[in-house]
Protein backbone atom coordinates (compact mmCIF):
# COMPACT_ATOMS: atom_id res chain seq x y z
CA UNK A 1 0.00 0.00 0.00
CA UNK A 2 1.29 3.42 -0.66
CA UNK A 3 2.30 5.86 1.81
CA UNK A 4 -0.92 7.58 2.93
CA UNK A 5 -1.60 10.06 4.71
CA UNK A 6 -5.21 11.33 6.24
CA UNK A 7 -5.96 14.77 6.87
CA UNK A 8 -8.47 17.01 8.01
CA UNK A 9 -9.34 20.34 9.93
CA UNK A 10 -12.76 20.60 11.87
CA UNK A 11 -13.90 22.91 13.91
CA UNK A 12 -17.36 21.11 15.75
CA UNK A 13 -16.18 17.16 15.18
CA UNK A 14 -17.78 16.39 11.93
CA UNK A 15 -14.96 16.37 9.65
CA UNK A 16 -12.73 14.70 12.20
CA UNK A 17 -15.87 11.97 12.72
CA UNK A 18 -15.37 11.49 9.06
CA UNK A 19 -11.60 11.11 8.08
CA UNK A 20 -12.14 8.61 11.19
CA UNK A 21 -14.45 6.36 9.14
CA UNK A 22 -12.54 7.11 6.01
CA UNK A 23 -9.11 6.06 7.87
CA UNK A 24 -11.31 2.74 9.65
CA UNK A 25 -12.65 1.28 6.64
CA UNK A 26 -9.71 1.80 4.79
CA UNK A 27 -7.69 -0.08 7.87
CA UNK A 28 -6.51 2.22 10.81
CA UNK A 29 -3.32 0.63 11.14
CA UNK A 30 -2.28 1.32 7.02
CA UNK A 31 -2.25 5.75 7.11
CA UNK A 32 -1.01 8.46 9.46
CA UNK A 33 -3.82 10.61 10.40
CA UNK A 34 -3.54 14.14 11.53
CA UNK A 35 -5.26 17.35 12.29
CA UNK A 36 -4.04 19.89 9.71
CA UNK A 37 -1.34 22.90 10.05
CA UNK A 38 1.12 24.32 8.78
CA UNK A 39 3.71 21.99 9.82
CA UNK A 40 1.38 19.09 8.64
CA UNK A 41 1.08 20.69 5.73
CA UNK A 42 4.83 20.91 4.46
CA UNK A 43 4.89 17.22 5.59
CA UNK A 44 2.56 16.02 2.82
CA UNK A 45 4.45 15.79 -0.02
CA UNK A 46 6.18 12.97 1.95
CA UNK A 47 3.11 11.05 1.26
CA UNK A 48 2.21 9.09 -1.96
CA UNK A 49 -0.97 9.13 -1.27
CA UNK A 50 -3.27 11.81 0.42
CA UNK A 51 -6.76 12.19 1.60
CA UNK A 52 -7.37 15.86 2.63
CA UNK A 53 -10.80 16.76 4.30
CA UNK A 54 -12.34 20.17 5.12
CA UNK A 55 -15.71 21.70 6.43
CA UNK A 56 -16.98 25.24 4.53
CA UNK A 57 -17.08 27.72 6.76
CA UNK A 58 -19.37 30.89 6.47
CA UNK A 59 -20.09 32.36 3.14
CA UNK A 60 -17.79 29.69 1.04
CA UNK A 61 -14.74 30.09 3.45
CA UNK A 62 -11.85 27.09 4.65
CA UNK A 63 -11.86 25.95 7.94
CA UNK A 64 -9.18 27.34 10.80
CA UNK A 65 -6.68 24.48 10.11
CA UNK A 66 -6.37 24.99 6.28
CA UNK A 67 -6.57 28.77 6.34
CA UNK A 68 -3.45 28.47 8.87
CA UNK A 69 -1.96 25.59 6.25
CA UNK A 70 -2.80 26.79 2.70
CA UNK A 71 -0.59 29.30 2.17
CA UNK A 72 1.91 26.79 3.04
CA UNK A 73 0.43 24.44 0.00
CA UNK A 74 1.31 26.99 -2.34
CA UNK A 75 5.10 26.23 -1.89
CA UNK A 76 4.95 22.59 -1.93
CA UNK A 77 5.14 20.37 -5.03
CA UNK A 78 2.79 17.40 -5.10
CA UNK A 79 3.90 15.84 -8.98
CA UNK A 80 4.48 12.81 -6.80
CA UNK A 81 0.91 12.88 -4.46
CA UNK A 82 -2.16 11.35 -5.77
CA UNK A 83 -4.53 13.58 -3.59
CA UNK A 84 -8.18 12.51 -2.91
CA UNK A 85 -10.63 14.98 -1.07
CA UNK A 86 -13.89 14.87 1.37
CA UNK A 87 -16.05 18.21 1.96
CA UNK A 88 -18.65 19.01 5.02
CA UNK A 89 -20.60 21.28 4.48
CA UNK A 90 -24.74 22.15 5.22
CA UNK A 91 -26.30 22.34 1.44
CA UNK A 92 -30.04 23.57 2.92
CA UNK A 93 -28.64 26.74 4.79
CA UNK A 94 -25.76 27.27 3.15
CA UNK A 95 -26.35 25.89 -0.37
CA UNK A 96 -25.07 28.55 -2.41
CA UNK A 97 -22.02 27.78 -0.83
CA UNK A 98 -22.09 24.20 -0.21
CA UNK A 99 -18.61 22.43 0.12
CA UNK A 100 -16.80 25.60 -1.61
CA UNK A 101 -13.62 24.39 0.81
CA UNK A 102 -13.19 20.80 -1.04
CA UNK A 103 -12.99 23.21 -4.15
CA UNK A 104 -10.73 26.01 -3.04
CA UNK A 105 -8.43 22.95 -1.90
CA UNK A 106 -8.66 21.44 -5.16
CA UNK A 107 -7.17 24.23 -7.04
CA UNK A 108 -4.60 24.15 -4.62
CA UNK A 109 -3.56 20.75 -5.15
CA UNK A 110 -4.15 20.52 -8.88
CA UNK A 111 -1.74 24.47 -9.12
CA UNK A 112 1.07 22.24 -7.44
CA UNK A 113 1.02 19.37 -9.52
CA UNK A 114 -1.04 16.52 -7.75
CA UNK A 115 -3.07 13.92 -9.51
CA UNK A 116 -6.48 14.07 -8.54
CA UNK A 117 -8.79 11.50 -7.85
CA UNK A 118 -12.05 10.68 -6.18
CA UNK A 119 -15.13 12.56 -8.08
CA UNK A 120 -18.10 12.12 -6.46
CA UNK A 121 -21.68 12.20 -8.43
CA UNK A 122 -24.16 14.58 -7.09
CA UNK A 123 -27.62 13.00 -6.97
CA UNK A 124 -28.92 12.71 -3.58
CA UNK A 125 -28.00 16.40 -2.95
CA UNK A 126 -29.91 19.72 -3.04
CA UNK A 127 -27.68 23.21 -3.35
CA UNK A 128 -27.44 25.73 -5.61
CA UNK A 129 -23.72 26.30 -6.39
CA UNK A 130 -20.61 24.72 -4.99
CA UNK A 131 -16.74 25.70 -6.13
CA UNK A 132 -16.44 21.80 -5.64
CA UNK A 133 -18.98 21.37 -8.42
CA UNK A 134 -16.94 20.27 -11.52
CA UNK A 135 -18.14 18.94 -14.81
CA UNK A 136 -21.31 17.48 -13.06
CA UNK A 137 -19.39 16.12 -10.58
CA UNK A 138 -18.24 16.95 -6.78
CA UNK A 139 -14.40 17.24 -7.11
CA UNK A 140 -14.19 14.96 -3.70
CA UNK A 141 -16.56 13.18 -1.62
CA UNK A 142 -19.70 15.56 -0.41
CA UNK A 143 -20.63 14.85 3.02
CA UNK A 144 -23.19 16.91 5.02
CA UNK A 145 -23.75 15.46 8.45
CA UNK A 146 -26.34 18.22 9.52
CA UNK A 147 -29.19 16.73 6.94
CA UNK A 148 -27.90 13.63 5.52
CA UNK A 149 -25.45 12.27 8.71
CA UNK A 150 -27.43 8.98 7.98
CA UNK A 151 -25.84 8.80 4.66
CA UNK A 152 -22.35 9.08 5.53
CA UNK A 153 -21.01 6.09 6.60
CA UNK A 154 -22.75 4.24 3.38
CA UNK A 155 -21.25 7.17 1.33
CA UNK A 156 -17.85 6.88 2.92
CA UNK A 157 -17.92 3.30 2.03
CA UNK A 158 -18.57 3.60 -1.32
CA UNK A 159 -16.09 6.14 -2.39
CA UNK A 160 -13.31 4.55 -0.47
CA UNK A 161 -14.08 1.41 -2.79
CA UNK A 162 -13.78 4.09 -5.60
CA UNK A 163 -9.54 5.37 -4.64
CA UNK A 164 -8.85 2.17 -2.77
CA UNK A 165 -7.01 1.16 -6.61
CA UNK A 166 -5.09 4.33 -6.11
CA UNK A 167 -4.02 3.13 -2.42
CA UNK A 168 -2.42 0.25 -3.57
Amino acid sequence: MKKTAVVWASQTGNTKEAAELIAGEIGREQVDLFEVSREVALQLPEYEMVIAGTSTWGMGELSYGWREAFPALGDLDFASTTVALFGLGDQRVYGDWYVDAMGILYDRFVARGATMVGAWPNSGYEFSSSKAFRDGMFVGLALDADNQHHLTKERIRRWVCSIRPHLD
